[in-house]
């Protein structure tokens, strides 16, 4: 089966993409839904994330504090690395279950750390959303609120815009409005088919 991997920074407009994807019955399986699902209260890794950061990494219920978690491993390039040392292979597993589930002509893997975590190898194709940074700053802001620096922090942590588009074998221009994006994923939906047709 055809994959692509979908890919770009905070605020690049992935998830709009991704939903474009699906309106044409495309699968997409969400690295970040994937990165939830192992983190669940119960499963063995958010006990050893409880252990190795104390339990002000738990919210009352028991579930991980994601906010509190996110802003001692992004000030923390050490904590971060085992963090996704622990993480980054049970995502993989949880991943590669949803892709052979899934049913479509074609399917998505949307991840903003596709490149960055070698989620990039379960892919055949690297398609990159992209958009100026200043813009990306403004939308990832108007979008959950955080500030400029908070979000400056996490574009640091992902891979640099030029070498995401270094990596890229199709780039949607997301720096227009949502009839745009719509457009250019159609005309990509396109090319998959064919290349699905000619290829698996």
């Amino acid at each position: 089966m055809l994959i692509i991997g979908l890919t770009g920074g905070i605020g690049s407009g992935k998830s709009a993409a991704a939903d474009c994807f699906r309106a044409l019955g495309i699968d997409v399986v969400d690295a970040d839904w994937a990165a939830r699902v192992v983190v669940q209260p119960g499963q063995p890794a958010l006990a050893q994330i409880a252990q190795h950061f104390g339990a002000e990494v738990l919210l009352e219920n028991g579930a991980l504090d994601r906010a509190r978690l996110r802003s001692l491993v992004f000030d923390n390039e050490a904590e971060r690395k085992w963090l996704e040392g622990l993480l980054h292979p049970l995502i993989r597993e949880e991943i590669l279950r949803a892709l052979e589930a899934s049913k479509s002509a074609y399917a998505i893997l949307e991840s903003p750390l596709l490149i960055e975590s070698g989620q990039y190898k379960l892919v055949d194709r690297i398609c990159v959303v992209d958009l100026p940074e200043e813009l990306q700053i403004e939308r990832a802001g108007a979008r959950d609120g955080s500030d400029a620096e908070q979000i400056r922090k996490i574009m640091a942590a992902q891979l640099p815009r030029e070498k995401r588009l270094e990596k890229a074998d199709d780039v949607l221009d997301n720096s227009g409005d949502l009839a745009s994006l719509r457009t250019q994923v159609e005309v990509l939906h396109r090319q998959y088919l064919q290349l699905v047709e000619e290829n698996y």
